[in-house]
């Protein structure tokens, strides 16, 4: 089972939403979305689902173009981030409610339900309504229903962001597990690159209505292929900076300068964009080859373990985040240590060339 998108547009009153866009999309593993809110995450999964026509372009699943199709006859499911359930019915019949639909016989329909409850671990609630229950156990119901009807597709657009931390780590956790062996494409749509990168998977980045970037989510972790597309996988914002490379070296506004090896010592001397995540950025040197820097801390934060700095350096606003406890002082100038070795080089058009 397969979901290609073949130079797919999508336009609402005359904006584009989705510009030409082609895309194929398999079983086997986790299909993810991943970009900022207003990326075009839904609205690209609305077009897969017939929920929104197609300006230009086909949209084919299992070698079958269903461009024109109704979103009932496309045989997919869709599980929001809001808990869609209806209210007047109990949680057997929730799950149920397709299945009868499709006109599916009563005993099968049992069967269906009772597995999916099962799956969930929602058995001792299917006599319940949906506002007697928790919001995890609301959005279980949602991706009960997905599963028990067995759908060519499904789709999971932010099913986790309102749900409290506990309940995302544990459904996040859960969800490969859910879907696999189904046969069907699951594509799932976040704004968190951690999360993209737990789910594993393949990772299409989207950014202003373009898929930048598909392939293995590691993979593309590791090398984006763009400074547009490492931007959409870093959270918090990759830092970045114009550096200047002369000879063997590379050099900052700020004067920070340090030795390049591999392929950024191979390009060609001239100006580049140099772009290195938050954690390859500390205010402690955890080797004697890093860099040092110097910045204003504009604002800090403490999260579970981790520390956090928002500094200025040269023109540019950066961010630090270290394992531990880190005394800053906001406004006061501090060090910061620059690990080189896990920096990304960009050319001029944003290009990666190291």
């Amino acid at each position: 089972m397969t979901i290609e998108l073949k130079s797919a547009v999508k336009t609402i009153r005359g904006i584009t939403h989705i510009k030409p866009t082609s895309l194929v999309l398999e079983t086997g593993h986790f299909n993810v979305l991943l970009g900022q809110t207003g990326a075009g995450k839904t609205s690209l999964i609305k077009l897969m689902a017939g929920l929104d026509p197609l300006a230009s372009g086909e949209v084919w699943m299992d070698g079958q173009n269903v461009s024109r199709l109704s979103t009932q006859k496309r045989n997919i499911s869709l599980v929001h981030q809001f808990f869609v359930n209806y209210p007047q019915m109990t949680v057997y019949d929730n799950i149920a409610s397709p299945l009868r639909v499709a006109g599916m016989a009563k005993s099968e329909i049992q069967g269906r339900v009772e597995e999916a409850a099962d799956i969930l671990q929602l058995r001792p609630m299917l006599n319940r309504r949906p506002q007697e229950l928790s919001g995890g156990q609301q959005q279980r119901c949602a991706l009960a229903r997905a599963i028990a009807k067995e759908s060519r597709a499904v789709f999971l657009d932010e099913p986790l962001a309102n749900l409290d931390y506990k309940l995302r780590e544990e459904l996040r956790e859960q969800l490969p597990e859910l879907f696999a062996g189904r046969g069907a494409v699951v594509v799932y749509a976040t704004s968190e690159p951690e999360e993209a990168l737990l789910l594993g998977g393949k990772t299409a980045l989207m950014n202003d209505g373009v898929v930048t970037q598909f392939g293995p989510t590691a993979e593309i972790y590791r090398k984006p292929e763009n400074l547009t597309a490492a931007r959409v996988f870093s959270d918090p914002p990759i830092n970045a900076a114009q550096v200047v490379k002369a000879g063997d070296r590379a050099r900052m506004d700020t004067g920070a300068s340090w030795a390049l090896s591999g392929a950024a010592a191979q390009l060609a001397d001239g100006p580049y964009t140099l772009a290195i995540r938050p954690h390859h950025v500390t205010p402690v040197p955890a080797g004697i080859d890093y860099v040092k820097l110097s910045g204003k801390v504009l604002v800090t934060e403490l999260s579970g373990s981790e520390s956090s700095a928002h500094f200025q350096l040269g023109g540019d606003g950066w961010v630090s985040l270290a394992h531990g406890v880190h005394p800053y002082e906001v406004g006061e100038q501090h060090e910061f240590y620059m690990d080189a070795s896990h920096a990304f080089y960009f050319s001029e058009d944003g290009r990666l060339v190291a």
